[in-house]
């Protein structure tokens, strides 16, 4: 079991900055998940934004509407996981969720099992 809580969110103006955080916490170490961030904006379907693989990280996914705006990091030490939003358009306005992976690999196509309340984030024009 892990239990995530994402923290950030706001209102920001069209090409602003956030930065949402999602702390975690469980028996197993935080190293051996894959992350990601997922995103629902009103009367759409979740999307995929970001994930990140287990341990070091090494390996990122984005979708492509925000490829080289956003940026997903992790703090093993912390449990902690990241997603640094700079440029912001008012599309990106949504709930944003954190989910976890256990062994995983933080890709689009792979199955989260466990996922935080979400945080709403609203850009303004």
């Amino acid at each position: 079991q892990r239990q995530l809580v994402e923290s950030g969110g706001g209102l920001v103006q069209a090409g602003g900055s956030l930065r949402l955080s999602c702390a975690t916490s469980g028996r197993r170490p935080f190293s051996m998940y894959a992350m990601a961030w997922f995103r629902q904006a009103s009367g759409k379907e979740r999307e995929f934004v970001a994930g990140i693989s287990r341990s070091g990280g090494e390996t990122t996914y984005y979708t492509d509407s925000v490829k080289g705006r956003f940026t997903i990091s992790r703090d093993n030490a912390n449990n902690t996981v990241y997603l640094q939003m700079n440029s912001l358009k008012p599309e990106d306005t949504a709930v944003y969720y954190c989910a976890a992976d256990f062994w995983g690999f933080g890709s689009p196509k792979s199955e989260y099992e466990y996922w935080g309340q979400g945080t709403q984030v609203t850009v303004s024009s």
